[in-house]
């Protein structure tokens, strides 16, 4: 009896493990989600301030800087002037203090004006023109935020948002936010 006793007390364990586990996991995941909802909260406010809106519709008026496409941006140095013009534009040192009061939560920002080209950005992006990608479209087209997976870039998560920039209610252009899942991780495990 107490070998039957045992081996259904050892069963009932293993058979609780998995579900403890998968809530604890389910929990983390909860609680990250949560995080990244309140900094798609906080890009919305950085996209709808006066200095993000009127540089898009500066943008917006000019277009593209002639000639440049992805494959010719690949090209161009981070020291660059084209390349320290969008981080050292009023709009671009904006994102850059927007960043630094997030407490290495949010590790990058760049924005796009209608065309997807960009008008500032805190570090150089790896393509100049981003229409055609969901991080561009979906808040363009659909005046909504987006939200993409998790990737794995040098040993961290990071996890994409995009708002849209409105004018009169109608998007104008796009903000992406780079945040540090392995950093949300993290927190919420403290």
């Amino acid at each position: 009896m107490r070998r039957v006793m045992g081996m259904a007390v050892v069963a009932v364990v293993l058979l609780m493990a998995p579900m403890t586990w998968a809530a604890s996991v389910f929990e983390v995941m909860a609680d990250i989600q949560e995080r990244i909802t309140w900094q798609v909260w906080n890009a919305n406010g950085w996209a709808a301030s006066p200095i993000v809106v009127d540089a898009v519709i500066a943008q917006n008026k000019k277009g593209p800087i002639p000639g440049m496409d992805n494959a010719k941006w690949k090209t161009v140095p981070e020291n660059d002037a084209i390349v320290q013009g969008f981080i050292n534009n009023e709009t671009g040192k904006f994102l850059q203090a927007e960043l630094a009061k997030t407490e290495g939560v949010c590790v990058g920002a760049f924005l796009n004006a209608a065309n997807g080209e960009k008008v500032a950005f805190s570090e150089k992006t790896g393509s100049y023109i981003h229409k055609g990608s969901a991080k561009f479209d979906a808040p363009f087209t659909t005046g909504k935020a987006w939200q993409g997976a998790a990737e794995l870039e040098d040993k961290v998560y990071i996890i994409q948002i995009s708002v849209p920039v409105l004018s009169e209610g109608k998007p104008i252009g796009a903000l992406v936010v780079e945040i540090d899942g392995t950093k949300l991780e993290g927190l919420v495990k403290k």
